[in-house]
């Protein structure tokens, strides 16, 4: 499989704008209604990455990480150094069920392992998305916390250093 992450670039303003109007989207993302992405892509703060996936350089999807104790919002509210936060959808229907989710996670995982000062990493799907859950936790993610950010009642999972099912991961 030819999964690539790259940055997301203004230029792909209409494309995340078409795939947040996607109902497969929207009944996985918070109730604040997403990204304002014309003022996100023109923003690179340190911690912080968009990233498209794109196969074969047809993109399918997109991935946000960030540094949950640096991020600007505080959406995460007070956290300790060492840990990262990952955001992600398929956005092209196409592409769902192709196993292309777990190989952009299976990039995430190794992306922000290879800091050695990154201890876990944390993902807040919606309590009600079993499927997501299912999927998070073949990756080695464990459910640790049930949050509500916002109006979102989220069950937030933790993948911790070397507990991933992912080989390559395990430094």
């Amino acid at each position: 499989m030819d999964l690539q992450l790259r940055p997301a670039l203004p230029s792909d303003l209409a494309l995340l704008r078409a795939w947040d109007a996607k109902p497969h989207v929207i009944a996985a993302r918070s109730s604040d209604g997403g990204m304002n992405w014309e003022e996100e892509l023109s923003r690179h703060p340190p911690w912080r990455e968009l990233l498209i996936a794109e196969i074969s350089g047809h993109a399918i999807g997109f991935m946000q990480i960030i540094d949950p104790a640096l991020e600007d919002s505080h959406y995460w509210g007070g956290m300790p150094a060492g840990l990262r936060a990952i955001d992600i959808w398929v956005g092209d229907e196409a592409a769902l069920g192709q196993g292309y989710g777990t190989a952009m996670m299976r990039q995430a995982i190794d992306r922000c392992f290879a800091d050695p000062s990154v201890e876990a990493l944390l993902i807040d799907p919606l309590a009600s998305n079993h499927r997501a859950h299912r999927f998070y936790q073949r990756l080695g993610f464990r459910p640790v916390e049930r949050r509500v950010f916002g109006e979102d009642d989220c069950l937030i999972h933790r993948l911790d250093r070397g507990a991933s099912k992912h080989p390559s991961a395990m430094f």
